[in-house]
C-alpha cells in the first residue's frame, strides 16, 4: 500500500529542530536523520535554509496535526516543558484541538481522537505525548479543490471526509492511501470526524480556501515547506506539482 512517507522542511537550525521533535514531542530518530512516531505514519526531514520561515495565509503549507487520545494531558505535558500552547477547545463540529509552534515557527495542531466530552474513561500512558501521539494530518492549501480531488482519486487515494467551515471561508477535504472506509457514506457526515482522527496513518488534508488567489510555495534559501515524498507508488505522484498545476 502506498503511503505519505516523508515531509521535508527547510530550517535555519535543522539539528535543533530534530532535537525538539524527539526530546519534546517524543518522536524517534531514524537511521537517515528523519524523525517520526511509527513506520505507518509520515516522518519529518529537516534541511538547511539561510533565511527564517515566515508563515503566511497564502502559503500552500499550513500545518501538521498530531492526534492524541488525551489532549488535556498533551497540553499539560507541553506547558510543563515551557511551551506556549493554546488552550484545548472544541472547534465547531470539526474537532477538539489546540495549536502551538515549533522553534522555527511551523504550526503544529493537537487534535484529540474524540470531540470534547466524548473521551472514554481510560488510563493513558503519561510517558507518551497525550497518551500516544500519531502524525495524523498533513495540511496543505489550495484555492480550487476539483483538480486535486480528481488526481488524488486517480492515484488511488480514498476520500475520507469533507468538512465545510463556511463561517471562516474554507472547506476541508481529507484523502489517504487506505482501504478503510468511514462510518458514513456521506463524506460530510459529522460521524466520520472522530473516526478520522483515530487513523493510525497520515492523512492528506487539503484546505480549500473560498474566493482566494492561488497559493505560493516558499522556495530557494528561505525556510519553508519543501515537499512530501510518497512511497510504494507504481507511477510518479507529486503533491506539489499537483498543487502548482491547480493554480492555473
Amino acid at each position: 500500500m502506498p503511503k505519505i512517507d516523508t515531509i521535508r522542511f527547510r530550517c535555519c537550525k535543522p539539528q535543533a529542530q530534530q532535537q525538539f521533535y524527539t526530546n519534546v514531542l517524543g518522536m524517534k530518530i531514524l537511521a537517515d536523520g528523519r524523525v517520526g512516531y511509527h513506520h505507518d505514519q509520515a516522518t519529518l526531514k529537516f534541511e538547511q535554509a539561510d533565511l527564517p520561515y515566515q508563515p503566511s495565509i497564502n502559503d500552500t503549507y499550513w500545518k501538521i496535526a498530531l492526534a492524541v487520545p488525551n489532549i488535556e494531558l498533551a497540553y499539560e505535558q507541553l506547558s510543563e516543558m515551557g511551551l506556549k500552547v493554546g488552550s484545548p477547545r472544541q472547534f465547531q463540529d470539526i474537532g477538539y484541538l489546540a495549536h502551538f509552534r515549533d522553534p522555527e515557527g511551523y504550526t503544529i495542531e493537537l487534535i484529540e481522537h474524540w470531540f470534547k466530552g466524548h473521551r472514554p474513561e481510560t488510563e493513558h500512558d503519561r510517558k507518551l505525548l497525550g497518551g500516544g501521539a500519531c502524525l495524523n494530518l498533513l495540511t496543505l492549501r489550495t484555492h480550487q479543490i476539483e483538480p486535486i480531488r480528481k488526481y488524488c482519486i486517480t492515484m488511488g487515494m480514498t476520500p475520507l471526509s469533507i468538512q465545510p467551515v463556511n463561517e471562516y471561508g474554507f472547506t476541508l477535504h481529507f484523502f489517504a492511501f487506505t482501504d478503510d472506509l468511514p462510518p458514513s457514506h456521506d463524506l460530510a457526515a459529522v460521524d466520520n470526524r472522530e473516526w478520522l482522527y483515530q487513523r493510525p496513518y497520515t492523512v492528506l488534508e487539503i484546505q480549500e480556501v473560498h474566493d482566494a488567489s492561488p497559493m505560493f510555495f516558499t522556495e530557494g534559501s528561505v525556510a519553508g515547506y519543501s515537499g512530501t515524498e510518497l512511497s510504494g507508488m507504481i507511477q510518479d505522484f507529486c503533491i506539489e506539482e499537483l498543487l502548482i498545476a491547480s493554480r492555473d
